[in-house]
């Protein structure tokens, strides 16, 4: 598997690093958003390359204070993660703003719509471009992440706290070794207890770019405090998959259960032993159910006449030259 060089695309004054699968080149575009502070690495080869199996064209991108994407400087307001999240009120950008950077990586893709796949935090994300940018998503699919519209304290509800403690007890590194054991300390806690831990996978995606927001309090608290003053989950009219490991250690399966109960017509399925990763054996069953979904609302395109984007034309738009 190849990714064409990184490239960035521009949010103002916020630069967003991404880069495409050479492979399934020609399939319909699928956009990638990966969670709290952790780069586009981190993203499973094997899990892009059923995706690309399955007839998606796969790009993913950095969210802002991650990976290679712009990063605040650490006098920006920032704090504990935890604390912002209770709180919802970060002050360094909205929700809105990162809705937003996923819109310009289409752009500089040249993809005038695409299937979304968001994870964690990225599913939360995800479900904000559907529901600000509905012209531009042809399917949502969230995985392992809370109910966009439900932060502050609400969040709570669903979340293991004794996990919480154990991630606040990781503590923030500097130097490349630390960074890489914080890396590998969140992939164990995260990592589904019904299949076997792949350490070698674990560290081949953490010291891809072990610079990133993992080991930074300061980037987590401003992307989960970033307050959405958008529409409600009620409201969004696009088609949408709900996936939640029943053994998450982070989540509760209560999280996707709101999700999936919050979107009309939303198809959630809830996996056996799976955590708040994507094991490897869970791969190809996740890109079948993205086919799946696509499929679905490209029949109810045509048995309705829509134009919208799940009845476009599948092709992806230019590929970036590398």
């Amino acid at each position: 598997m190849t990714w064409t060089e990184r490239r960035f695309a521009r949010n103002g004054p916020v630069e967003l690093a991404h880069d495409r699968l050479r492979e399934g080149g020609d399939g319909e575009p699928l956009l990638l958003v990966m969670g709290l502070a952790v780069s586009r690495y981190w993203w499973p080869q094997e899990l892009c390359a059923a995706f690309a199996g399955a007839g998606f064209a796969v790009a993913r991108y950095d969210q802002r204070d991650a990976g290679e994407s712009t990063r605040l400087p650490r006098s920006a307001p920032g704090g504990n993660p935890f604390t912002a999240l209770a709180a919802r009120r970060g002050a360094a950008y909205t929700a809105e703003d990162m809705a937003d950077d996923a819109v310009v990586v289409l752009d500089a893709l040249g993809w005038e719509s695409a299937h979304l796949f968001g994870h964690s935090l990225g599913g939360v994300v995800a479900q904000r471009v559907a529901l600000r940018h509905p012209d531009r998503v042809r399917t949502l699919t969230s995985s392992a992440a809370l109910p966009s519209d439900v932060g502050g304290l609400g969040a709570f509800r669903h979340l293991r706290l004794a996990t919480l403690a154990k991630f606040a007890r990781i503590k923030p590194a500097r130097d490349r070794e630390g960074r890489i054991a914080a890396g590998l300390a969140v992939a164990r806690l995260c990592a589904s207890p019904g299949y076997p831990f792949d350490e070698a996978e674990a560290l081949e995606r953490i010291t891809a770019d072990v610079d990133t927001g993992i080991a930074d309090p300061d980037a987590q608290s401003r992307q989960i405090g970033a307050r959405w003053s958008g529409p409600a989950l009620a409201e969004l009219r696009l088609p949408a998959l709900v996936l939640h490991g029943t053994d998450d250690p982070l989540l509760k399966p209560s999280a996707g259960r709101a999700t999936a109960a919050a979107i009309p017509g939303a198809r959630l399925v809830l996996q056996p032993g799976v955590g708040h990763d994507i094991p490897r054996e869970r791969h190809a069953g996740v890109a079948a159910e993205v086919r799946a979904l696509a499929d679905r609302a490209r029949s109810a395109s045509a048995r309705d006449g829509s134009t919208g984007p799940a009845a476009r034309d599948g092709s992806p738009g230019p590929a970036p030259t590398a």
